[in-house]
């Protein structure tokens, strides 16, 4: 917890240490000046550790003695010294059992391992110390710093410590270390299967009974480029060999790159077991779908990937990601006034902090992607080999009874179990708060495969918790059966090795290669991300036969979205795919959105089943039978949502947005509706329940933008009010709007909307001003009366917008990019390309001319630096050829541009390049927005007679 806040901890830790002190001075091949480096660095790790346990307590009696009257001293930083004082009194310490009972001998137990695990290290290393010379850089000569706490701490208060000598250094490690000598040597067996150039090792290690010794791995940046393309061929060759081996929890901290060569230092999670997807009541094929990717290389853990628990919701920590500039900012507990009597708990943002695992000071990760799946290709191809001649399995023997670790739990989620047992509350009453504790581990064991779930093992970890240790599951390769905490043991004898080797002979090798170039997207945040690669080139504009190459464009492509999807046994149907959630990217089956999710692909199968029966769309048979299927998918998830938010646990709020969240689920089912896929009564049914839960979502949200927040469902809501006539829906409608109103910074430069992910504001559609500006203007339009103020913040928010136009730039300035603030975009997401759509929107419905002059800067801009980048509509030419177009319409289009050159150029593309996702430029995603869904969607909608309406705005009306 940062912030000054030190009162004396003297009276607890004392005893143990003057206890450590005499042990040190007692072990034979310790210098007095080593005892006192391993003294000291004890005793600051032991203070900081007991810090954190206490602060909250220490805060709360602070507190209580403020209001009570008993400082009496004339100033808040008098009054702290006062209560500072009496609280390095004895009796202060003696009476917190009193309040607090479980805390003293809590307490003593986390001080009394502490210092036992110390004395541990010190006797090891003075028995070891003449063998550390051995290590590469390895220690020499005195020791004169360690460091302690470099990891968790397992198994009554062992952590991991760097040791620095006179010369060199060295790390100690509380476990075995044999595990870590197999890989090596497994390595150093496959290094003639690499090509030359190419180096993936574990560090040089010393195995000892129970701990060992490795060596110092320091970080380095790559020379030159050919070290960079070394690096990252070497992450491709790391993730085939753990896809082999079962590797999981490779981190970011995990893998240092050590110049050319990633070096993973902590290797101990082997032989992982895999546990199946359990029923999610989603349907089989979304079942199915997890347990694909359960099983797949993206367990490794090495692949980018958005974290789900509190605290680490969104953050990437991957070994091969965790990109700088990429990472939202979290929240960490901070002492506000310290120094003063007014001394409490805070929260403060900070961004994440730099890790070693980056070959280079600002990674360009997609650059080098292709070497990723370059290095994984061509080892993956030599182990098989090795495999076909039957050598494989002799190769994986040695590792059969070394000791390795099974992560059942992710780590903060225990943290924050551990947090919740230490709060003062929860020390006041520890039966209620250890039942809670309890209760809650069961239930993350019902949501998460393989993690415990029987009660003796569970009560065991909250022991381990509750004395200041993160849980420890070990077990062997031969054996499986796993022993826990407190010498419990858990799950089947198993030989995890035989597993390892099914899995891999039995692996779907396309699916691993596809996670691959989709996981690339996962390192970064926004959508509209994209890739450091040329434009491709414009092809030839042929405008012949341009319906029959529209059609047959069309059809190839919904043929591949038919090829993708994953089939459940009960008529359910997903596909896996990088999916853009309120937190970030993740590789997983379709969420329920219209973004990148299901109920975009619904209404893009709805569209061509639509256009089929009208005569406009070539048949391709199967899209009826698999729209039914995904229907079938998206209520049974709906319904199970309901469910669980009536009888279940209190859970985090769905967002409120447009695109990914209710608003867009709202909007989808009036589409859906009106293309004939659903009956009017069910989609309004169920739209309006889908309304229901949109104020608790609104009052969570805290992004407000068009894209996730509130400000996307104004409109589904206005929408819903006028198919059912019901003015409850128009008054929620409201409720946001005047929530966006007194959220709004309003500025001589116009209204922004700062948030956490932009505090600086941001223009553009999906995030910005221009679509909170939309969406308030719709509101303003709707409002029989007293709508004046939404529309007068609306054209303030327009005024922020034309603020960021550069002539220059030839388009809108992207805040975004804070390195380069005169860079302009012209992508619907962020830029041009949605500016002008909500320009053609208002164009239609105010008729002012400024909006002409708006929607043809905003065509210029996609015409001239728009195109070529991909084919999707949110950041590619299919969103551009929709501004475009309107621009055409309305007379304000690019010189001598015609709807026929412009869809002539469209389908050219797609025939010159293939259909291109402006993601990962390899991957496949059939989303609407981010995804090939949205290209065929727009082919359709260049048939002059089709209806289809634009799904650009979240609008079922377009």
């Amino acid at each position: 917890m940062a912030g000054e806040f030190d009162p004396s901890l003297e009276y607890l830790t004392a005893p143990a240490l003057a206890g450590l002190s005499a042990t040190l001075g007692s072990i034979p091949g310790l210098t007095p000046a080593e005892t006192q480096v391993i003294h000291q660095a004890a005793a600051e790790a032991l203070e900081e550790t007991v810090r954190l346990k206490v602060n909250r307590v220490l805060l709360l009696e602070l507190n209580a003695a403020r209001i009570s009257g008993r400082l009496t001293a004339q100033t808040p930083q008098l009054r702290w010294q006062e209560w500072k004082a009496t609280a390095a009194r004895p009796e202060f310490w003696r009476s917190m059992g009193q309040h607090y009972p479980p805390m003293p001998s809590r307490l003593a137990t986390i001080i009394s391992n502490r210092c036992a695990a110390a004395e541990e290290l010190a006797r090891r290393f003075a028995a070891d110390r003449a063998a550390l010379a051995a290590l590469p850089g390895g220690l020499r000569g005195d020791l004169v710093r360690v460091d302690f706490g470099a990891g968790d701490s397992h198994r009554g208060g062992r952590t991991v410590a760097v040791l620095h000598g006179s010369q060199g250094q060295v790390v100690y490690k509380p476990r075995s270390l044999a595990v870590d000598e197999a890989l090596a040597r497994l390595i150093a067996r496959l290094a003639a299967e690499l090509p030359a150039g190419t180096d993936i090792r574990v560090p040089d290690v010393l195995v000892r009974e129970g701990y060992g010794w490795a060596e110092h791995i320091g970080h380095r940046y790559c020379a030159d480029d050919a070290e960079l393309r070394s690096f990252y061929r070497g992450i491709g060759h790391w993730l085939a060999l753990m896809r082999l081996i079962g590797g999981s929890d490779l981190h970011a901290e995990n893998l240092i790159a050590a110049g050319s060569a990633p070096v993973v230092i902590d290797c101990e999670t082997l032989f992982t077991p895999h546990a199946p997807a359990k029923p999610s009541g989603y349907g089989e094929a979304v079942d199915l779908a997890t347990d694909l990717l359960g099983g797949s290389v993206l367990r490794t853990g090495l692949l980018p990937g958005r974290g789900v628990s509190l605290g680490w919701r969104g953050v990437d920590m991957s070994a091969a990601g965790a990109l700088p500039g990429q990472q939202p900012y979290t929240e960490v507990p901070v002492v506000v006034d310290a120094g003063t009597d007014m001394a409490r708990v805070g929260m403060a943002r900070a961004e994440m902090g730099a890790v070693a695992n980056h070959p280079s000071p600002d990674p360009v990760l997609a650059r080098y992607w292709d070497r990723v799946l370059l290095g994984f290709v061509e080892l993956t191809e030599r182990l098989d080999a090795l495999d076909r001649a039957g050598e494989l399995a002799g190769l994986l023997e040695d590792f059969a009874d070394r000791p390795i670790r099974v992560v059942l739990r992710a780590t903060e989620a225990y943290a924050e179990l551990a947090r919740m047992l230490w709060h003062p509350v929860s020390l006041h009453d520890e039966v209620t708060a250890v039942g809670k504790a309890a209760r809650l581990l069961a239930q993350h064991a019902e949501n998460l495969p393989g993690a415990p779930s029987d009660p003796e093992v569970i009560d065991a970890e909250v022991v381990e918790l509750l004395t200041g240790d993160i849980p420890f599951f070990a077990t062997s390769p031969a054996r499986g059966r796993l022993d826990g905490p407190g010498g419990t043991s858990y799950g089947d004898e198993q030989d995890l090795i035989a597993d390892a080797l099914r899995r891999w002979r039995d692996r779907d090798a396309a699916l691993d290669r596809e996670v691959i170039r989709a996981a690339l997207v996962s390192a970064y945040l926004n959508e509209g991300w994209m890739p450091d690669n040329k434009p491709m080139a414009a092809p030839v504009i042929r405008q012949q036969d341009l319906d029959v190459r529209r059609r047959r464009v069309a059809a190839a492509i919904a043929r591949s979205v038919l090829d993708a999807a994953v089939h459940g046994d009960d008529g359910t149907v997903t596909w896996i795919a990088p999916v853009l959630t309120s937190t970030g990217w993740f590789v997983q089956p379709l969420s329920p959105d219209v973004y990148g999710g299901a109920y975009g692909v619904a209404i893009l199968l709805a569209a061509y089943a639509s256009e089929t029966e009208e005569g406009r769309a070539d048949k391709v048979p199967g899209l009826d039978k698999l729209l039914a299927g995904l229907l079938r998918t998206i209520t049974m998830a709906e319904d199970r949502d309901a469910e669980e938010r009536h009888t279940g646990p209190r859970r985090r709020p769905d967002p409120p947005g447009g695109y990914v969240g209710i608003g867009s689920q709202i909007w989808s089912w009036l589409l859906l509706s009106g293309l004939g896929a659903v009956g009017s009564a069910e989609a309004v049914a169920r739209a309006c329940a889908l309304a229901e839960e949109l104020p608790e979502a609104v009052a969570a949200d805290e992004g407000y933008d068009l894209l996730t927040g509130m400000a996307g469902a104004i409109v589904p809501l206005l929408r819903l009010s006028e198919r059912t006539g019901d003015q409850r829906w128009f008054t929620e409608a409201r409720r946001i709007g005047e929530r966006l109103v007194a959220l709004a910074r309003v500025e001589d430069r116009g209204a922004s909307w700062p948030s956490a992910a932009f505090p600086q504001g941001i223009g553009g559609v999906s995030h910005g001003a221009t679509g909170i500006g939309w969406a308030l203007a719709r509101l303003s339009d709707a409002a029989t009366s007293g709508g004046a103020e939404f529309g007068t913040l609306a054209g303030k928010a327009f005024i922020f917008e034309e603020s960021l136009y550069d002539p220059e730039g030839n388009g809108w300035r992207d805040l975004r990019e804070v390195d380069d603030p005169r860079v302009t975009s012209s992508a619907w997401c962020h830029g041009g390309g949605g500016i002008g759509l909500v320009a053609a929107d208002r164009l239609a419905r105010e008729g002012d001319p400024r909006w002409r002059d708006v929607l043809r800067r905003a065509a210029a801009s996609s015409w001239s630096i728009g195109l070529g980048w991909s084919h999707t509509l949110c950041h590619g030419d299919f969103g551009n050829w929709e501004i475009l177009y309107r621009a055409i319409e309305a007379g304000v289009g690019p010189e001598r541009l015609t709807r026929e050159t412009l869809t002539a150029r469209m389908i050219g593309g797609i025939d010159e390049h293939g259909p291109v996702s402006g993601l990962a430029r390899d991957a496949f995603t059939p989303g609407l927005m981010p995804g090939v869904g949205g290209m065929v969607y727009q082919l359709l909608r260049m048939h002059p007679d089709s209806p289809l309406p634009s799904v650009l705005l979240p609008d079922p009306e377009g």
